[in-house]
């Protein structure tokens, strides 16, 4: 959809069922300016749901599903700027058995300027590894995600579900405020 300004507007194109074990291969790109009135945060800034809440369960004026986001960033041409990094949307991820702090956490990728095409991948499996890896190269790793109980949304799902941990959920790819174009968006279904 193309919009004349963002109007605090966000987006998930939600897959039809929840998936547990798998690989997402994509390639992306960032393209032209960010819509009028676009939060600077949000410059060549997209991504991906993991471990999503179905879309039947979010509020209306929701705007990020609760799960794990895939980050991805694409360069603004001063400073690096990673891409494929993970954040927290009502979830908590940990790595070497210690909650990563903060909101966002970097991957160790270099920076993307331009309007160039970028193949990335997740491979996830359910409640323990997942691994994030761009142009072939592995550059974050953590495991065990799950629901923040201090979060009101998230406390909700757990009341609703009875669990907090993230084993399984719906893949949603995002819409925020900047154009991105993605293609040979792949899904590779794993035992384990």
């Amino acid at each position: 959809a193309k919009y004349d300004s963002w109007g605090n507007r966000y987006g998930h194109l939600v897959f039809k069922r929840k998936f547990t074990n798998y690989r997402l291969r994509f390639e992306y790109r960032f393209t032209g300016s960010q819509i009028a009135l676009g939060p600077i945060w949000a410059v060549r800034n997209s991504g991906f749901m993991i471990h999503s809440e179905a879309p039947e369960t979010m509020e209306m004026n929701q705007d990020f599903p609760a799960g794990v986001q895939i980050q991805l960033l694409g360069g603004i041409d001063k400073g690096e700027r990673t891409t494929m990094n993970v954040c927290g949307s009502g979830s908590h991820v940990m790595k070497d058995g210690k909650v990563m702090p903060g909101h966002c956490n970097s991957s160790t990728s270099k920076t993307y300027n331009g309007d160039i095409w970028v193949s990335a991948e997740i491979e996830v499996h359910g409640n323990g590894t997942i691994k994030h890896f761009v142009e072939g190269k592995e550059v974050l790793t953590y495991e065990k995600p799950y629901l923040d109980d201090k979060d009101t949304h998230a406390k909700e799902l757990i009341a609703i579900t009875g669990a907090k941990e993230l084993s399984s959920g719906f893949i949603a790819i995002q819409a925020i405020s900047h154009p991105i174009e993605f293609r040979k968006v792949e899904l590779l279904m794993l035992d384990k």
